[in-house]
């Protein structure tokens, strides 16, 4: 959706969005490990930085009102990753109700049942 502008819904450059809090926080360990996962997964050419910027830009508007940055980045990534054969959406399913399977915490996972 662009408006007379000729702008996107996502390209806010410019306009004005209130103020950009400056305080820091700490980033969440699956944040940490999104990050991780975007950069190795570049550096072995799984994908590029194009790829990427074209699926976080097609997710729409409501992906940007819903989700959170990493939540975008991840679903992008993961985007790139089926487009590029590195897995099907079948497979992931698969693996996903695997890990699911296990438990809701990291100490559920690692007993024997």
């Amino acid at each position: 959706m662009s408006d007379t502008t000729g702008r996107r819904w996502h390209d806010m450059g410019g306009q004005d969005a209130g103020p950009v809090p400056m305080d820091g926080h700490d980033f969440a360990l699956w944040e940490k490990r999104v990050d991780a996962l975007m950069v190795l997964c570049g550096q072995k050419g799984l994908f590029t930085v194009d790829g990427l910027r074209r699926a976080l830009e097609d997710m729409g508007e409501d992906a940007f009102e819903s989700m959170s940055y990493y939540e975008r980045w991840i679903a992008a990534v993961n985007q790139n990753l089926v487009e590029g054969g590195a897995y099907t959406l079948e497979e992931l399913g698969e693996r996903m109700q695997e890990i699911a399977a296990r438990g809701s915490t990291y100490g559920e996972a690692q007993s024997d049942g």
